[in-house]
Order: C-alpha cells, then structure tokens, then sequence
C-alpha cells in the first residue's frame, strides 16, 4: 500500500511495510522536467537525512538542469519514521527498491554519498532494471569496502550502544562544538566552511533522540561486509567522484593516496570513470558547484 500527501513543506509520505517515510520531489521552476531523473541517498551521522543534499538540488537548476530529483528519508531519518531496530543496507535498499518500484516507476541515475555506496551496492542487486548508472560521491576506502567483519561483531556494538550509555553519547554529539570539532577533523577540507547552515541542519536533525537507531547501526558497522564479487558484478556504467584532499575516517584507508584510492575503483568497477575535484569527504555540500559540474556530463549521456 502507498500514500502520498502534499504537505506546505512539500514533504510527501508513502508506506513501507508498515513505515511512515518521507520524500521530497525537486523539479526545476518554469520549466518541464527533462532528462533521466535523479534518486539520492544521503549519508547516516548525527543529524543527517536528506537536507544533506538540499544545497546540491538547488545547485543543480542553478546550472540549468532539469532533472526531477527524488530526495528520500531512509527509514530512521529526517522526517521517515524512527523505529527502534539495528538496520541494515539491506533493509535501506529494500525501501528503496519500493520506492522506485511504486512512486518512481522508471530508471534513475542513483547519486550515492560515503559509505552509504554499501545501499546502492544492495539496491542494484535487488532491482537493477531501475538503476540506469551511479554516481559515487566520496566512497569508503577499498580496505574499507571490502572488509567484513564477523557477524558476532556489529551485534555486540549494537548492544553496548543501544543503552542508557548510548543515550548519553548521542545526547553529547548533538551538541554544536561536538558537531563542530568532528566536522572539521574528519568531513571538510576548510575550516570555515563548516558553516552556521550544516551546524543548524544537524542539529534539528538530531533533536529526536529515536534518530540514534540509525546513527548506532551505522557505528557498528552492519555495512561492513566484503562488497568486492558484488562491486565487481555492478554492469551499470559508474562515475566515482574523489575530493583531491579525501581522508578516511577509519583506519583502513589512512595512509592511501587519492589517486589509489580512486584507482582501486576503476579496477574493480567494470564500466567506471572517475574524476577528482576540490574538497575532502563531503563533496556535494561542501564543493557543490564543482560536484555539479563533475558529475552532469555524466547524467546527460542518459538522456
């Protein structure tokens, strides 16, 4: 079953097995849609959803394009519903599966931020006939992609932060210097642009406390799995798109240069391209108008 409404905000809700979730349509004003549509999958982090990508949709009809986008809410995010469970990239691309199937109803270009590739990964195995290409912003380090860890390992996380402990500790990191501090370490290349706008968007992002399921699922790493036979199998053609600056958060992938980094890509991808630009491991945000840039003569060879 499906339901959709218009809300002032322009937020509209269909129902996934039994879920709430949410969605934003972007079209260009004044003028009709064109072109192959664009689906989005924003990141998992304290307070993220799919406002990530709001600077991006405005970007991309600045620069003329007229592509509908579809943002969604992945399930545990933003303005979806938030329910207590440990989710999987299975369980994202599931919902993504449905979306495309019943509101969508034609192929996409997937546009795809961080580690979160582990969903698009999953969603074209499930329902590749919908997946025309890929966009890649920022993926894991190689080491990182194809690590797996033991199935014992993202239960045991989960339990130690689904916990009063827990609690306390998503209560910490929504606060704005811990957002703040761990944005300019570890996300944006420059200092200043970790600006009042990302800072405020988190925050409201993560001002419901049942947002944390999401957050705990993704720290204990139920992503983790060895991607590589599937990367490998992935026939959709692929842009992967690096800042010249990308770091890892994790260990695995530390000490590798962009360069390598990207190289490992196009290795295993069988119809890839990849291209760097300004910027470190938030590229749709923090260097939006070259990520458009990058990325359109791609999605125009769709049309």
């Amino acid at each position: 079953m499906i339901t959709q409404n218009q809300t002032a905000s322009s937020t509209q809700f269909y129902t996934w097995q039994k879920y709430r979730c949410a969605y934003a349509v972007h079209q260009p004003t004044n003028a009709t849609p064109t072109g192959i549509p664009l689906l989005l999958i924003h990141p998992i982090g304290v307070g993220l959803s799919r406002q990530f990508w709001q600077r991006f949709c405005n970007e991309w009809y600045q620069q003329q394009y007229q592509n509908l986008i579809y943002n969604p809410d992945l399930l545990g995010c933003g303005e979806s519903d938030q329910p207590h469970i440990a989710y999987t990239p299975s369980d994202w691309a599931e919902q993504l599966q449905f979306f495309l199937k019943t509101v969508v109803q034609k192929p996409v270009i997937v546009i795809v931020q961080g580690a979160l590739f582990a969903v698009a990964i999953e969603l074209v195995k499930k329902e590749p006939n919908l997946v025309a290409g890929l966009v890649l912003a920022s993926p894991p380090a190689w080491p990182l992609i194809t690590k797996e860890l033991p199935k014992w390992q993202p239960k045991l996380i989960w339990n130690l932060l689904d916990s009063p402990l827990g609690n306390i500790f998503y209560r910490y990191a929504r606060r704005e210097k811990f957002l703040r501090d761990f944005s300019t370490k570890q996300l944006f290349d420059l200092k200043e642009d970790v600006d009042s706008e990302w800072l405020n968007t988190l925050r409201a992002g993560a001002q419901n406390t049942a947002s944390r399921y999401a957050v705990f699922s993704f720290l204990a790493g139920f992503w983790l799995q060895d991607y590589s036979h599937a990367i490998a199998t992935i026939n959709q053609p692929t842009l992967v798109v690096l800042g010249e600056h990308i770091s890892s958060i994790a260990k695995e992938g530390k000490k590798l240069e962009p360069d390598a980094w990207l190289s490992d890509y196009l290795t295993a991808l069988p119809q890839s391209r990849g291209i760097k630009i300004f910027g470190r491991n938030v590229l749709p945000y923090e260097s939006t108008a070259e990520f458009v840039k990058a990325i359109s003569p791609f999605i125009n060879e769709f049309s």
